[in-house]
């Protein structure tokens, strides 16, 4: 018989303002391996494009990043590594993404960062990072939390070393 086990890495961190956004944008950057897939969640304006911007800064992507509502999909191939990022709250069925060849962008050689993907939750692989924003107690504050199979290494802290305070 045997038994695997799967460690899940999960943290929820306080985003104080734009500055906590961009630095944890920076940090997924910095750690991006091809091949990655990050799930956005979380609410009409929680942040979802600003941490997309923030990571996309992060890779050396120079190109203005908007949210690719009405094209489903954004290629950005300047940076570190290529970013393809998706908003896919307009998508009706599971043949929009596949006529776009969403199965080979995520095993592509750049990482996707998806909106929305909550929506398209059965088509996403399983060894996903998802980072769920929701609204704070003021304007600009956010609370994330990523939960991912693939997590700190042993003997790192997690996110908490970045000063960004905890829920």
């Amino acid at each position: 018989m045997i038994i695997l086990i799967v460690m899940i890495y999960s943290e929820t961190i306080k985003l104080k303002g734009p500055e906590d956004t961009e630095a944890l944008g920076r940090l997924i950057a910095d750690a991006a391996q091809p091949g990655e897939v990050y799930a956005l969640v979380g609410d009409l304006g929680t942040g979802k494009t600003t941490l997309v911007q923030a990571v996309a800064r992060g890779l050396g992507i120079k190109s203005k990043i908007l949210s690719p509502t009405f094209t489903i999909v954004q290629e950005y191939e300047e940076g570190r590594l290529p970013l393809y990022h998706f908003d896919v709250y307009r998508v009706s069925s599971e043949d929009d993404l596949f006529e776009l060849g969403f199965d080979e962008y995520l095993e592509g050689r750049g990482i996707c960062l998806i909106e929305w993907a909550d929506l398209i939750e059965e088509l996403l692989p399983e060894d996903i990072c998802a980072i769920f924003l929701d609204y704070g107690a003021s304007e600009e504050e956010r609370y994330c939390r990523i939960v991912s199979p693939l997590g700190p290494k042993p003997g790192e802290s997690g996110l908490s070393g970045l000063a960004f305070e905890e829920k």
